[in-house]
């Protein structure tokens, strides 16, 4: 595995063109490289997001030849991470991070899914099979390397309480549906502070039909 010094020098290397502020796209490409290895493990960047640094044509060629050259993985259409460097080599940032610095970056709700908030919560030991996340935005996939995640857009009861236990029960139970709510409903008054099933009960307005009749009884038995 060449040195970050060595890859530089390969994008020096590039025939050099520039753009209308005189930038030559190889310079470009290290104020890119210098501007990602700034970011947090996992962010984004987008030639729309880098304009500060040349104009969108120069950024989309010295983007794309990042990822040419193995000094960026492209995530999906325009979007690329900076890969991070190991003891064994460079690696995909971890698919969390990824998922959060995106999230971040562009001001949407994403959290876990169903089956792996289930999981989370000893619901099941079901491990899922795919990388799958809930998001505000749209839909899209994100390619990291072999793995593909999928951001599937989620209504907005889905979306409740990002970060906190009460999320994750909501999200447990839309996943195990009506016939199998009040079992893990059930385990999870054994396992879970009141104050979070309380929270749960208190989103009981913004919740479908089946579910609110559900949660309701954790008002009186939290």
């Amino acid at each position: 595995m060449s040195s970050r010094s060595d890859r530089l020098e390969n994008c020096q290397n590039w025939i050099d063109t520039s753009d209308n502020q005189g930038i030559t796209v190889s310079n470009l490409a290290q104020q890119v490289l210098a501007h990602a290895a700034s970011m947090p493990e996992g962010a984004s960047l987008s030639a729309k997001a880098l304009l500060h640094l040349g104009s969108r044509a120069a950024l989309d060629q010295a983007l794309s030849r990042l990822a040419r050259s193995g000094e960026l993985l492209r995530v999906g259409r325009g979007v690329y991470v900076l890969p991070v460097k190991g003891k064994f080599g460079a690696r995909a940032p971890e698919v969390a991070k990824v998922v959060q610095e995106w999230a971040s970056q562009r001001g949407e709700t994403v959290v876990g899914n169903g089956a792996a908030a289930a999981k989370a919560l000893g619901l099941t030991t079901q491990v899922p099979v795919r990388q799958v996340f809930l998001t505000s935005g749209r839909s899209r996939k994100l390619k990291l390397g072999a793995q593909t995640v999928e951001l599937k857009h989620a209504p907005p009861w889905q979306l409740l309480y990002p970060g906190q236990a009460a999320g994750e029960v909501i999200r447990s139970l839309a996943w195990v549906g009506p016939s199998g709510s009040e079992a893990a409903l059930g385990q999870l008054r054994q396992r879970l502070p009141a104050s979070e099933l309380l929270a749960v009960a208190n989103a009981r307005a913004r919740l479908p039909t089946w579910l609110a009749s559900q949660v309701s009884s954790l008002v009186t038995r939290a």
